[in-house]
C-alpha cells in the first residue's frame, strides 16, 4: 500500500509499505477515509522530536471504515465507521481505569526513551516516533491496531469530551489555536 513516509528532517515521500495485518486477537484493520496533519506532525517533520527513522509512517488523527477484525473484537464489525484515538491504551491498567489513556502503562513499547527524555513514560501513540512506540501512523491507505476505537466520523477530540471526568465546579479547555482544538470546541456541549 502507499503511505506518507518520513525520510529525514523536512523530507517526506510517498512510498510503498507492507499492507497491515491482524497481529493480536483484539486488532482491527481500518481503511483510512480521512486523515489530517496535526501541529505535532510538524514537530516530527522539523526534527524536533527524536527517534524518528527513515520510512516511518506519520499521522495520528483519522477516521475510516473497519475492513477486518481480530477474533476477540466484539465492539466493532466490518463496515463500521470509526474515529481512532492517537493514543494506544490497554484499557486495563490503573491509568486506563482512571480514563487517563494517554498515560497507559502498556501502550508504549519503548518507555525507557521517554522516561529518560521527559521524566515520565506516556502511553504509545500512532505515527509519533519510536519514543512513543514506533507504531505506523494514519497517512496511509490502511491502518491496523487495537480495536478500542470510537464509532462515528467526527474528530477524535470531539469524542474525547465524554471521557473528561468533570465534576461540578470544574472546567475543561481545548485551545482553538491548535490544529485539532477548534473542531472539538465548536462541536462539544459540556453539561
Amino acid at each position: 500500500m502507499k503511505a506518507l513516509q518520513w525520510q529525514g528532517v523536512n523530507k517526506l515521500a510517498v512510498g510503498e509499505v507492507p499492507d497491515p495485518e491482524i497481529r493480536n486477537a483484539g486488532d482491527i484493520i481500518v481503511k483510512v477515509n480521512r486523515t489530517v496533519t496535526c501541529g505535532s506532525d510538524l514537530h516530527l517533520l522539523g526534527g524536533y522530536i527524536p527517534f524518528m527513522e527513515k520510512g516511518d509512517v506519520l499521522g495520528h488523527e483519522f477516521v475510516g471504515e473497519v475492513v477486518e477484525t481480530g477474533p476477540d473484537v466484539r465492539n466493532h464489525q466490518v463496515g463500521d465507521q470509526v474515529v481512532v484515538s492517537s493514543f494506544i491504551a490497554c484499557g486495563k491498567c490503573w491509568f486506563c481505569e482512571q480514563r487517563l489513556f494517554s498515560l497507559c502503562d502498556n501502550g508504549n513499547t519503548n518507555p525507557a526513551i521517554t522516561e529518560t527524555l521527559w521524566g515520565q513514560a506516556p502511553g504509545g501513540c500512532f505515527g509519533y516516533s519510536h519514543a512513543m512506540g514506533g507504531n505506523p501512523g494514519s497517512h496511509a491507505q490502511w491502518w491496523a491496531g487495537p480495536g478500542r476505537v470510537y464509532r462515528g466520523d467526527r474528530d477524535g477530540g470531539a469524542h474525547s469530551w465524554p471521557a473528561v471526568p468533570l465534576r461540578p465546579g470544574q472546567a475543561a479547555a481545548s485551545p482553538a489555536d491548535r490544529p485539532a482544538g477548534g473542531g472539538p470546541r465548536r462541536d462539544s456541549r459540556l453539561p
